[in-house]
């Protein structure tokens, strides 16, 4: 009998991606979603991609304890990806009850469904500006600089110390992403922001079609080769194809330790204007840009040491960075409908 793995917030960015993975490994997937940071957008791009209609999706609020249970009681669940969590860090300083309290009482729902493996989305964030680079498992997690990133390193407190707890009942997995960017190589999902984006690459599309009139690098004075902070930046598919590694992990019992940590990234810093300048010649384009001011939390440089997912889930980044933003820019065009 297939394996089954339930997918919140699977109608974003990132669970869409995972979604179409989980799907080509041969997994049966459920997504549930609250459809507070998305649309059906992606959603309907993940079954033209896999071509399947009837991949089951539940609307629905993490946080509510009875309908948590009612999904399940309605599937069998075999593991689970939680994504589904709010994730503007702006927005959580201003706001930081309203994430505490989503972000933290949606995963203790999970947790409490007694499904026997989790799998918790989790960030480079919680290294905050390390002492040393590339970063490994083992860096020292640092203060988070936002209560976002705080839910981060509290939802690994609460999976670890669960697992603990747990007797063996429970296994869990913490992927700790670096800068997810990009889109399917199909251009049906890709990253689709609510108003002004966030992140880099969404700002430098929306710039380019025209949406946005300048892109604002802040910050061209930190010590770095060419002034601005170096990232390293993981081609969504990449990522999602992670996931696929870990849960296989998790389900074929290969696990050597209940709770595991992982970086997802690729171990190649690049520059916020290299990658500007990179997609400027893979899209034979010219970006109307300005430095700005440095942000406040702006970390100066951060980059993963991979191994760890290398040798042990056997999973490695594979695109390239002109591949990566081709896609980040025919999605674009996609949404536009140009």
């Amino acid at each position: 009998m297939k394996k089954c793995v339930l997918v919140s917030g699977g109608a974003g960015f990132i669970g869409s991606h995972v979604t179409v993975e989980l799907i080509a490994a041969g997994y049966d997937v459920v997504v549930a979603d609250n459809m507070s940071n998305c649309d059906m957008t992606c959603f309907e791009g993940v079954k033209k991609i896999t071509g399947r209609e009837d991949i089951p999706f539940v609307k629905m609020d993490f946080c509510d304890m009875e309908a948590v249970r009612q999904l399940f009681a309605a599937y069998r669940i075999d593991a689970v990806i939680h994504f589904a969590a709010f994730k503007a860090v702006g927005e959580s300083v201003e706001q930081p009850l309203k994430y505490y309290k989503n972000n933290l009482i949606s995963f203790m729902n999970i947790l409490e469904s007694g499904c026997p493996n989790v799998l918790f989305s989790s960030s480079a964030t919680v290294y905050g500006e390390p002492e040393k680079v590339p970063v490994t498992e083992q860096s020292p997690r640092q203060s988070a600089t936002s209560p976002y990133g705080n839910t981060k390193q509290i939802c690994e407190d609460i999976l670890q110390d669960t697992v603990k707890a747990s007797g063996g009942k429970l296994r869990g997995i913490l992927l700790r992403y670096f800068n997810p960017i990009g889109a399917h190589p199909s251009a049906l999902i890709g990253e689709l922001p609510r108003g002004v984006p966030n992140n880099l690459v969404p700002f430098i599309t929306q710039t380019a079609i025209g949406k946005r009139e300048c892109l604002s690098i802040f910050g061209n004075d930190y010590p770095t080769a060419d002034g601005t902070c170096l990232r390293d930046y993981i081609d969504i598919v990449d990522l999602a194809k992670a996931h696929v590694f870990a849960v296989r992990r998790m389900l074929d019992d290969k696990m050597e330790q209940g709770c595991e940590v992982y970086n997802i990234g690729t171990g190649r810093p690049v520059s916020v204007l290299e990658l500007v300048n990179a997609f400027e010649k893979v899209n034979g384009l010219k970006l109307n840009y300005k430095f700005a001011p440095r942000r406040p939390g702006d970390v100066t440089a951060i980059w993963a040491d991979p191994t760890l997912a290398n040798e042990k889930l056997g999973w490695k980044a594979e695109r390239s960075v002109e591949d990566t933003l081709k896609a980040a820019w025919a999605w674009e065009k996609h949404i536009a409908g140009k």
